[in-house]
């Protein structure tokens, strides 16, 4: 099954402001079956926001800055001594720090995965095993109270793996409040845009990067830290891992050293680049973080996004402080859609990893090594972030948050692919197709309903429809609402009977389907369809076109 195929399980977290301080509603907004679309309201209870207050200590363990971001609902109290099996660990037990972490994790994870909710998951990981797929689960965290939790250190129950580190489930955070993609180049090379910005010595993202001994003795120390990082990720795509299917393909990488604002967009605008990446001094703010480019120069992420969109740029980036913070309003409130991962996916880029928390320098360079790496071998960047998660634990043991720092962002319709897979590019009969290999399918094309005079042929018994050329779609709709992959009509035999065209809809807002109750939206399910069934890609408002089924020719 092609990638862009695979399951998807996509909820949401909305605080209830009309209930009782602290009411939620968890929301299933995608899943690869009917029922899957379920809701669930729940309390945030007192005990998680105690084990989650008691678990930013380690970060004080580490030498590394406290951040303590809870729902403001609460004041947190001293955390109980708990019984049994939920007792929370003193910090004289041996591996205090993996128990704890544990606990929160459980805790979180039966806190979000309750009732219905697990239901739904449970279905959803059926089927993709039943297809021989892994499932991608998107968390979109409505409320920015919530967006510091480390969801993704998430586990059943003690003992069992958490959600980020499993590859059977590949787990990535989303909004739904997005621009829609621009159109996304098919790439088989990996191009790096590395960008060293303004350091600070009282920043630990930065290690070794301190401002001493003069101008010039640090623009030298800065230019060999690019020549390392540069070398680092050729390097990384270089090493066959044997995960993949073939050997990894090129990297290139492009380096700058604390550019003005101008500079950087014009070494963007001048290559193209399908990864950004910067290392240097961030900090939260309003308008999506602060990039300390130089200490007379800063980007915001809202300027940032709209070069990376218009250079068309699908992954960014960042060893920097609180990428994936939201900034605050006092002490107390979280801004919404403030924090630098949140704005770019906000605006259109493809995928975003941010540090949640300070990350220290050998922690993020074994990250982002074997990250590179698993890109170039060609795997979805949702899997290459949790084949780096893996090596981090597999250095640092579970006791050390290194590897729950990274936090990933994806567009709701991106599919994950910096580089296309080599199988994507081999036409494929359609799926559970009884294939129309026996019967000759009956000629059909569609047609502007307004327009008869613009036609287009079911070529081969298929016909792909969305906004993009990348996905090889035969029908190109420039339209609000139509995804890149939207919708593909093709031909099935059905009992030795005469063959029989279906719709099946891929998209995020579904495709609407005229029938004698008047318009009916199919979203990622499969319809039979008739001759001269209208039908309307991504909106109510979007041109109609008409499916025909006739022997007769069409141009």
């Amino acid at each position: 099954m092609p990638l862009s195929d695979t399951p998807c399980l996509s909820l949401a977290i909305t605080r209830l402001t009309a209930a009782e301080s602290g009411h939620y509603a968890l929301w299933v907004l995608q899943a690869p079956y009917p029922s899957g679309y379920v809701h669930h309201d729940c309390l945030w209870p007192l005990t998680l926001s105690q084990t989650w207050e008691t678990w930013q200590s380690l970060f004080s363990l580490r030498g590394l800055p406290m951040v303590p971001r809870i729902p403001s609902t609460y004041v947190p109290e001293p955390v109980p001594s708990l019984a049994g099996n939920d007792a929370i660990p003193s910090s004289g037990q041996a591996g205090y720090t993996s128990r704890l972490m544990q606990h929160l994790g459980v805790q979180l994870w039966q806190w979000l995965f309750d009732g219905p909710i697990q239901s739904s998951l449970d279905q959803s990981q059926g089927i993709a095993i039943g297809q021989g797929n892994s499932l991608r689960l998107r968390l979109e965290i409505r409320d920015p109270e919530l967006i510091a939790l480390p969801w993704e250190i998430m586990q059943p129950q003690p003992g069992k793996q958490a959600i980020s580190l499993s590859q059977q489930i590949f787990f990535s955070r989303t909004t739904s409040d997005v621009d829609p993609l621009p159109p996304l180049r098919i790439e088989q090379v990996l191009k790096v845009l590395l960008v060293l910005g303004h350091d600070d010595e009282s920043d630990p993202a930065t290690g070794i990067r301190q401002q001493q001994g003069g101008d010039a003795q640090h623009r030298l120390k800065l230019e060999q830290e690019a020549e390392a990082l540069a070398s680092l990720l050729t390097r990384s795509t270089k090493t066959y891992s044997g995960r993949g299917q073939t050997a990894p393909v090129p990297c290139e990488v492009t380096t700058l050293l604390q550019p003005t604002p101008a500079e950087l967009i014009e070494q963007l605008e001048a290559d193209s680049f399908n990864v950004f990446f910067y290392a240097g001094h961030g900090m939260p703010a309003p308008d999506g973080g602060l990039l300390f480019l130089r200490d007379d120069a800063t980007l915001n992420g809202t300027e940032l996004a709209q070069v990376l969109t218009r250079c068309r740029v699908k992954l960014a980036v960042f060893n920097a402080c609180w990428g994936a913070q939201p900034d605050q309003q006092g002490q107390q409130h979280a801004i919404p859609r403030s924090s630098l991962a949140e704005v770019l996916i906000h605006h259109g880029v493809p995928a975003v990893v941010g540090m949640r928390d300070s990350i220290a320098d050998r922690e993020s360079l074994s990250f982002i090594q074997v990250f590179a790496q698993a890109l170039a071998e060609r795997s979805p960047v949702d899997e290459a972030v949790a084949i780096a998660r893996q090596h981090l634990l597999t250095l640092y043991k579970f006791n050390q948050p290194a590897w729950t720092l990274p936090v990933l962002y994806m567009h709701p319709e991106f599919d994950g692919e910096l580089i296309k897979r080599i199988a994507e590019s081999v036409t494929e009969i359609p799926q559970q197709s009884t294939t129309w290999i026996d019967n000759q399918p009956p000629a059909a094309y569609l047609k502007v309903l307004n327009q008869p005079e613009r036609k287009w042929r079911v070529q081969g018994g298929i016909i792909r429809v969305g906004s993009s050329e990348d996905h090889g779609n035969d029908l190109i709709l420039e339209e609000p609402g139509v995804s890149r992959k939207h919708a593909e009509i093709f031909c099935r035999n059905l009992n030795d009977a005469r063959p029989t065209y279906f719709l099946r809809d891929f998209s995020r807002f579904g495709t609407l389907m005229l029938t004698d109750k008047g318009w009916h939206k199919i979203h990622r399910n499969e319809v039979p369809l008739t001759s001269q069934t209208q039908l309307k890609f991504g909106s109510s408002k979007g041109q109609t076109v008409e499916f025909v089924i006739d022997d007769s020719d069409a141009t």
